[in-house]
């Protein structure tokens, strides 16, 4: 992977596709049949279908994808890139409303899917135009005599094949992908992040020596979050990684059978899916796995060693954001990582913190809210000039809205999001940590769901108080003494404490606090 950050996302992919064309690439689980596709052979397909975008598409240079991982998500993408058009990947899990003004905002007239997805959510705002990858791919079946003259001609002339197909060769700040935030505190942000931003992110990634060529890796992320499409599907097919393919991290058993038959080496997952792998598992499942990457939330605590014991792989945790393109930081193996941290930051990303109320820089080691600069930041939200400033500032430091120090050794702390903080009686309270502490002294199990929350709801006297929302009862009287008799602060400790059928979460498996809030404010809480 070449250190030039000028370069075109499609040019950077041609040259590695191009690079082991024999190479097995893909292997799609999510068919009836697992099949397979080499590295030449993705690339071939890929610049026919950017080809036919081209003509389909005219002068549209956003397009809407919905698809998972596998043959028509991948292809999709590359054509996309090939053909200079930038993807605007849509959240179905959003709900239709709101993907229906994010189509809106974005003027999205065609959607490139498939035709089990449309027939699974017939009720989702979909354009007039909809292009079904899976039909595409039909199609290709009566073009054998094309599809193998552009094989032999990516194998033995591939300047001809990049002046033939006009592929793009700079991209720089130029929007590469458009985003939108899972909403988890709010309405979604669309973020533009440029080729720039996703190229210095791969580099960063891979001055790690981490990841190996020929490495296969899980992929079942959804490309709507950035850590599927980002770091799933762009940066392991830079690094020449293969990519097993599973259409939704949800269904467990079949990525277990895709890492068992397949022998994958290294899986991608937050927390709240990777759960998921660890109770259904049995003993011959995992042997092939040498690192689960973990990301896009922060492991629960004793998760990782959970996990290390009972898989025999070590278990890396980073952090990162969408707007960051997306990682910041990250553990790596052995004696370079510490539970509970998310790792050390990459190469050419600065942090600061600051204070929350007042907004002055605060000692890195003493905390605050988390502030990054580098070449993987993005440069402002979609059509808002107003967030994006009030984010971005001036100086180009991005304020993230998590708070969290870096210790003296250079490692990075999480310590909740500065929006699940509350201010009582002078004091800022950690929502994140009161929940720690609750669910280490009620010795609960890991879920497949998340089964307690601790969120704040207005207060007269103090402005706010804190409640404690669970899916099971608790006997409060008991759980405060036990708190008091641990020594946590007196204003750390709820007074409200409810049962609740479920605890909301987004389609990604995030929280969703804009929900919780809702909930939480339905409640009587003045006794």
């Amino acid at each position: 992977m070449s250190s030039s950050l000028n370069s075109h996302l499609a040019s950077k992919l041609f040259d590695s596709l191009r690079n082991g064309p024999f190479k097995e690439f893909i292997c799609d689980y999510g068919l009836p049949v697992p099949k397979k596709l080499s590295r030449g052979m993705t690339l071939t397909l890929s610049l026919l279908f950017s080809s036919f975008l081209k003509r389909r598409l005219g002068p549209e240079k956003r397009v809407g994808v919905v698809l998972p991982a596998g043959f028509g998500g991948i292809l999709s993408n590359l054509a996309l890139f090939l053909s200079d058009r930038i993807p605007v990947h849509l959240n179905f899990t959003l709900g239709n409303q709101i993907n229906k003004e994010i189509i809106q905002r974005t003027s999205l007239k065609v959607v490139i899917t498939a035709t089990p997805i449309i027939q699974k959510f017939p009720e989702f705002p979909w354009p007039k135009e909809c292009i079904l990858v899976d039909q595409i791919l039909k199609d290709f079946i009566h073009k054998r005599v094309v599809i193998f003259f552009t094989y032999m001609m990516v194998l033995i002339l591939p300047k001809w094949v990049h002046s033939r197909f006009d592929i793009p060769r700079t991209g720089g700040s130029k929007t590469a992908v458009l985003l939108f935030t899972s909403g988890s505190s709010g309405k979604p942000k669309g973020v533009p992040l440029s080729h720039c931003n996703i190229l210095a992110n791969c580099e960063q990634m891979l001055s790690l020596h981490l990841f190996e060529e020929d490495t296969k890796v899980l992929l079942n992320l959804p490309f709507f979050h950035s850590f599927g499409l980002c770091v799933g599907m762009i940066f392991s097919t830079l690094r020449g990684m293969a990519l097993v393919c599973t259409p939704s991290p949800l269904d467990s058993k079949l990525s277990l059978k895709a890492i068992r038959e397949q022998k994958v080496e290294i899986l991608l997952g937050t927390p709240t899916f990777l759960r998921g792998y660890l109770n259904l598992a049995k003993e011959d499942d995992l042997l092939s796995l040498k690192y689960v990457v973990s990301g896009a939330e922060k492991s629960p605590p004793g998760f990782s060693v959970q996990w290390e014991n009972k898989v025999g792989c070590e278990y890396l945790e980073g952090y990162g954001l969408t707007e960051t393109s997306p990682a910041i930081s990250f553990n790596l193996p052995g004696h370079q990582k510490r539970e509970g941290s998310v790792g050390r930051l990459l190469q050419g990303i600065e942090c600061k913190t600051i204070d929350p109320d007042s907004g002055n820089e605060t000692n890195p080691q003493e905390g605050g809210v988390l502030c990054f600069r580098g070449p993987n930041i993005f440069s402002g939200y979609w059509e808002d000039e107003v967030l994006s400033k009030e984010v971005l500032g001036a100086d180009g430091w991005f304020r993230t809205g998590d708070m969290g120090r870096l210790d003296e050794d250079g490692f990075l702390w999480i310590e909740g999001r500065a929006s699940r903080f509350s201010k009582i009686g002078g004091e800022m309270v950690p929502h994140a940590k009161v929940e720690e502490e609750i669910l280490a002294m009620l010795n609960q199990p890991t879920e497949e769901q998340p089964n307690l929350v601790v969120c704040a709801v207005q207060d007269e006297q103090k402005g706010e108080r804190l409640i404690v929302m669970s899916t099971f009862h608790i006997n409060s009287k008991d759980l405060k003494l036990k708190l008091r008799d641990k020594g946590i602060p007196n204003l750390w400790i709820p007074k409200v404490f409810v049962v609740v059928e479920k605890i909301p979460t987004l389609g990604t498996g995030k929280l969703d606090w804009q929900s919780i809030r809702v909930l939480a404010s339905g409640f009587d809480t003045s006794g």
